[in-house]
């Protein structure tokens, strides 16, 4: 029997969330040749494109604002967007001259963002939600006095198509911290986080990872996971999505 049991939400008020930002600026170069002519958020998973997956769990919670960066075949993803997503208000924000990684791109996307607490999805994993909503479960455990960021996380056991040694350590609070190095951690980021303005203040200019974020949070105690109750897919590689399409199937 696992040692670790899903956090469960405080009582209290949920933050209600209005805006996601939506990472899809990557190249997509582990999921080649699917991403030759397309970007990676629009490969098709059972039948959907990645990003429609995450529109639909955003559609799901009533997120009905969204904030994407897009850098690789950028008219693509906005062509695409302005076709599929005319229910949502969609912001782009254009890294088209450069590259920002994560952290970067979140930085520049903050001037399109209205909320000083907001979610920030990837676009290239997908999830099926538990019992209760995953955004839900995240905005009923945000703590706007003690958190900098809540990242919902996934047993590494049960990180489908994941090929990493896992993330992260959790404490009985919830805080979380690094794996020490070269051994195992028994978490995984899902890519799906809510975060605090807060978090970028005094950040790094030009292009850089949201590691050194929550490295400097996670120093001062401010960076908390949640368990997800779901499946959860890295849909980084054609072989994962053919896997990934296997389970779904197989119910």
């Amino acid at each position: 029997m696992s040692r670790y049991r899903p956090l469960r939400p405080q009582a209290g008020k949920a933050t209600p969330i209005r805006t996601a930002m939506i990472l899809a600026a990557g190249l997509g170069k582990r999921m080649r040749p699917l991403t030759a002519t397309r970007p990676k958020p629009l490969v098709k998973v059972a039948g959907k494109p990645l990003l429609d997956h995450v529109l639909d769990r955003l559609r799901a919670v009533g997120i009905m604002r969204a904030v994407v960066n897009a850098h690789y075949l950028a008219d693509a993803v906005a062509a695409h967007l302005k076709d599929e997503a005319q229910d949502f208000e969609i912001l782009i924000s254009d890294e088209t001259s450069k590259l920002l990684e994560t952290g970067g791109g979140a930085v520049k996307a903050l001037p399109l963002i209205e909320d000083e607490t907001f979610l920030i999805v990837n676009s290239d994993n997908l999830w099926v939600d538990g019992p209760v909503d995953a955004i839900r479960l995240l905005e009923q455990r945000w703590d706007e006095q003690a958190m900098d960021a809540l990242l919902l996380v996934v047993p590494l056991a049960h990180a489908y198509c994941h090929e990493g040694q896992g993330d992260f350590r959790m404490d009985p609070l919830g805080r979380l911290t690094r794996r020490a190095p070269g051994k195992p951690a028994p978490f995984v980021y899902t890519g799906v986080q809510i975060v605090s303005r807060r978090l970028f203040e005094d950040a790094p200019s030009g292009a850089f990872s949201m590691n050194v974020l929550w490295n400097r949070a996670i120093a001062q105690g401010r960076v908390f996971g949640l368990v997800h109750e779901g499946l959860w897919f890295d849909v980084g590689t054609p072989p994962a999505v053919a896997r990934t399409e296997a389970i779904l199937a197989s119910g």
